[in-house]
């Protein structure tokens, strides 16, 4: 049996942020290539503003990256907090209705008790094995801080 410790360790993709890291590496050679070396082309114009519009093309993506790269849900006895490329959203554990996983999920949903579904991108199908395993350890999680009946 898991400790509570280790229940309610952080949720974290793997593969996702493996790629995300690959492609921040790519993005800045690529970057650096395009502004260093296209501006040596003989007969090609390529001035300051398309370096500076190149880098910033670079941060943008680099951001995007980062954000996927920092996908994750913290949980702890108060609820589960999700955060996903865009947005981050702390739900309580008395919120959360059902944990899904369904075949043709990329990620895990929560169905929640206002009607709501909210996607946590921290459990992504890509992570095979390890992602069902982690898909049950938040079902566990659910479970165990379901309200108790009193009597």
């Amino acid at each position: 049996m898991a400790t509570a410790n280790e229940l309610h360790r952080p949720f974290r993709p793997r593969a996702a942020r493996r790629v995300s890291q690959a492609l921040g590496v790519l993005t800045v050679a690529g970057a650096l290539a395009i502004i260093i070396l296209v501006p040596q082309v003989p007969g090609f114009a390529f001035t300051p503003a398309d370096q500076a519009g190149t880098a910033g093309l670079a941060l943008v993506i680099l951001w995007l990256l980062w954000r996927q790269g920092g996908v994750r849900a913290l949980p702890d006895e108060a609820g589960l907090t999700v955060r996903n490329i865009v947005y981050t959203r702390t739900v309580e554990w008395a919120e959360i209705v059902a944990v899904n996983f369904g075949s043709g999920n990329p990620w895990v949903q929560l169905d929640l008790s206002d009607g709501d579904t909210l996607a946590v991108m921290a459990i992504q199908r890509a992570d095979g094995a390890h992602a069902a395993a982690e898909a049950r350890r938040l079902a566990t999680l659910v479970a165990l801080h379901e309200p108790r009946a009193n009597g």
